[in-house]
């Protein structure tokens, strides 16, 4: 079963259930998770069963309708309904804090919301319904957009290595990075892919292997700290990832251990792409260092498949993401075409495109 043709990673099931797969028992199992009320969408988006901006924003969007059916049955003003919705955007938007598209969706919704306030409660609450499942429509466009335009930058025959998981799983369909590569390879199938496992929770590992080899595309595992060592044997053309937020100069916050590709790819002379949609791009942030940074539980890092691989009492950090500086980045591949440097510069440009 192909994951972008046949699988969504979340989707609408009528009258009021957000269906998505859990993506903490892949590539073991596939299964599907209902979610009728916005706390659980808090509890799923915060434990992991869904993750990956753009899936994480859709998730938000959904998580805010649930909210919104559950204020439509105790409440009845228009005024009231919308404060109390507030609180509900607020518990879901503070769920995962590096994720720009997030707060991104939760926003767009709220805005809407304001606009409605004129008319019944359970109308604001179906338009609302009306407006993310358009918004889950687009995102599925827009990351195959992006995959057409970044296959265009793959050269044939070309070995690809990605990092973390900006597949399918990640959006709701399709994927951004795995986008790219699934473009490229619809016309060229002697592409090659080397997937990090992505330490600690190893997203490349059970997830992006898993999504490309039901693609019957070539992959191959390695450990986050072989990227250094392929890259110096020549065994790697480009490198293709995905974003969790970009700032308003094109510094990219994703899954940590990105920094230490891209700066090998530097070394090396491996181009180094970033593939995300637009809403991906934080335009009110002037760079990197104020991207904030997710630090999850130290267990991620000490336990593994439920058993533990240190002593007891070591001190443990766990930051989820790192931030990669935009001179290391060769081009940042959007629904809009393909941003370069000076980005600061190509960012402005397109938000001015987009909000004229």
């Amino acid at each position: 079963m192909s994951l972008h043709t046949n699988v969504h990673t979340i989707e609408w099931v009528n009258p009021s259930t957000a269906r998505l797969i859990d993506q903490t028992i892949l590539p073991e199992k596939l299964e599907t998770v209902d979610i009728t009320n916005y706390k659980d969408m808090e509890g799923a988006i915060k434990d992991m069963l869904i993750r990956g901006a753009p899936a994480i924003g859709i998730a938000g969007a959904f998580g805010l309708v649930l909210g919104a059916l559950e204020l439509s049955e105790k409440v009845n003003d228009s005024e009231t309904f919308f404060n109390e919705l507030q609180k509900v955007a607020k518990v879901l938007e503070d769920a995962r804090p590096t994720a720009v598209n997030l707060a991104w969706a939760i926003n767009r919704l709220m805005k809407y919301a304001e606009k409605l306030k004129s008319l019944e409660v359970k109308e604001i609450t179906a338009k609302l319904k009306e407006e993310a499942i358009k918004m889950h429509k687009e995102d599925l466009d827009a990351c195959k957009t992006i995959g057409d335009h970044g296959a265009k930058l793959v050269p044939e025959g070309a070995t690809i290595m990605t990092h973390c998981n900006a597949g399918g799983l990640a959006t709701v369909g399709y994927g951004t990075a795995l986008g790219v590569i699934r473009s490229a390879y619809a016309k060229d199938k002697s592409i090659r892919v080397f997937a990090n496992e992505t330490r600690p929770r190893q997203q490349g590992a059970r997830l992006t292997a898993w999504e490309l080899l039901q693609d019957n595309i070539n992959t191959t595992l390695v450990t986050d700290g072989m990227c250094a060592h392929l890259m110096s044997k020549g065994l790697i053309d480009m490198v293709v990832v995905g974003a969790d937020r970009i700032a308003s100069n094109g510094d990219t916050a994703n899954k940590i251990g990105t920094l230490t590709v891209a700066l090998a790819a530097k070394e090396y002379g491996v181009p180094f792409y970033v593939a995300a949609p637009v809403s991906t791009i934080d335009p009110y942030i002037s760079d990197g260092s104020l991207i904030p940074i997710e630090e999850r539980n130290k267990e991620e890092v000490t336990i593994i498949n439920g058993k533990h691989i240190c002593p007891d009492g070591v001190n443990v950090v766990n930051p989820a993401f790192d931030v990669t500086p935009a001179k290391y980045i060769a081009g940042i591949i959007t629904e809009r075409g393909v941003l370069r440097a000076d980005y600061k510069k190509s960012i402005a440009e397109l938000f001015a495109s987009v909000t004229a």
